[in-house]
C-alpha cells in the first residue's frame, strides 16, 4: 500500500512543518547526504504557477537542521529565462540571506554535462532518439520534488510531479521541447522522462490551484491542501482527483484516473503504484481526514 499524506491548511509554512514531523525518519536519514531540491520554476508567476519561495526557505532550513551535507536547488525554466526566473522568484536573495545551499541553473550547463538517455529497446520509448539529462542527477543522494497543483493547457492536461521532470531536459539549443510539444504522445513522453530518477519525497503545494488553463495562468481555485509522499503516480492520481472535486477541464475530468496518459504510461514503466486500490490517503488531523476520505471514495 502506498501512502499519500494530506494536510488541509491555508498556511504553507504550517503545512510544511506538519509534513516534516510526519516524515521525521526520512529527513533524519538525510544526515550527511547530498540533497537536490527541484521546484517548479517554469516562470516567475505566483503560485500555483510556480513554487512559493517560502516553501523553499523552510525546506532548506529544515534540511540544514537535519545535518544534510550539501543542498542544491536545481532547475531549468521555460519559456522564461532560468536565471531571470530564479532572480525574480527571490532565489538568489534567499541564498544571500540564509546561505547554506547552492543554485544550479541547468540552462547554463555545457553539452559535456549532459548524458544521453536511451531505452535498451527503442520500441519501448515514444522519444525518437531518447533525450539528455544532467550528470548532476547522478551525483546526489536524494531529490525532493516541489510541484504545484494545476492544469496544463498545452497538451500535458495536468502538471504535478511527473510533469516536473520535464525541467531536467535541456531546452535552449536542443530540439527536445519541440519534439515533446509537437508529439501526439506528449503525455507519454512526460512519463518516460521520469525513468532517469526517483524522488525521495514529493511535496505538492495545493493551497491554490489552476483548474483550467495553466501552467502560468488559469482559472484559480483554493483547495487549501498540501500532499506529500514518495510515489509520483500516487501523488498525481490524488492531484487529478482534487481537480475533479473542484471542477476542471474535460481532459482531466473524464475517464478513470489511472487511464490519464501520464499516469497510465508511468504505470507501464513501473514507476510507482499500479492501481487506485494501492493508494491510501492519510489526513494529518480530523479536517484533513474528512477530505482524505472524500478523495479516497472518488479515486476508488
Amino acid at each position: 500500500m502506498t501512502e499519500v499524506f494530506l494536510v488541509k491548511t491555508d498556511d504553507r509554512i504550517k503545512g510544511m512543518k506538519i509534513i516534516f514531523s510526519y516524515y521525521k525518519s526520512l529527513f533524519e536519514a538525510l544526515k550527511g547526504k547530498r540533497v537536490a531540491i527541484k521546484p517548479n520554476f517554469n516562470t516567475a508567476d505566483p503560485p500555483p504557477a510556480s513554487t512559493d519561495i517560502e516553501i523553499i526557505r523552510v525546506l532548506i532550513t529544515h534540511l540544514k537542521i537535519c545535518g544534510v551535507k550539501k543542498i542544491t536547488v536545481v532547475e531549468r525554466a521555460g519559456p522564461a529565462d532560468t536565471h531571470d526566473t530564479m532572480e525574480t522568484k527571490g532565489l538568489f536573495a534567499l541564498q544571500k540571506e540564509i546561505g547554506g545551499f547552492d543554485i544550479l541553473d541547468l540552462s547554463s550547463l555545457p553539452h559535456s554535462e549532459w548524458i544521453q538517455f536511451q531505452p535498451v529497446q527503442q520500441s519501448d520509448s515514444n522519444w525518437k532518439n531518447g533525450f539528455l539529462f544532467p550528470k548532476f542527477i547522478q551525483s546526489v543522494d536524494a531529490i525532493i520534488a516541489l510541484p504545484c497543483l494545476k492544469t496544463h493547457q498545452f497538451g500535458g492536461h495536468f502538471t504535478f510531479s511527473l510533469k516536473l521532470a520535464v525541467g531536467f531536459v535541456p531546452r535552449q539549443g536542443y530540439e527536445f521541447m519541440r519534439e515533446l510539444h509537437s508529439s501526439p504522445h506528449q503525455r507519454k513522453l512526460i512519463a518516460e522522462i521520469n525513468q532517469i530518477y526517483t524522488p525521495t519525497l514529493v511535496i505538492l503545494d495545493g493551497i491554490d490551484a489552476f483548474v483550467e488553463g495553466g501552467p502560468a495562468r488559469g482559472k484559480l481555485e483554493h483547495p487549501h491542501v498540501m500532499l506529500a509522499g514518495t510515489d509520483r503516480i500516487a501523488i498525481d492520481a490524488v492531484g487529478v482527483t482534487i481537480l475533479r472535486d473542484l471542477g476542471t477541464t474535460p481532459e482531466v475530468a473524464n475517464g478513470p484516473v489511472f487511464e490519464q496518459e501520464q499516469i497510465a504510461r508511468a504505470v507501464e514503466l513501473k514507476l510507482g503504484v499500479q492501481e487506485p486500490s494501492g493508494i491510501k490517503i492519510t489526513g494529518a488531523d480530523e479536517k484533513s481526514n474528512q477530505y482524505a476520505e472524500r478523495l479516497q471514495k472518488m479515486l476508488s
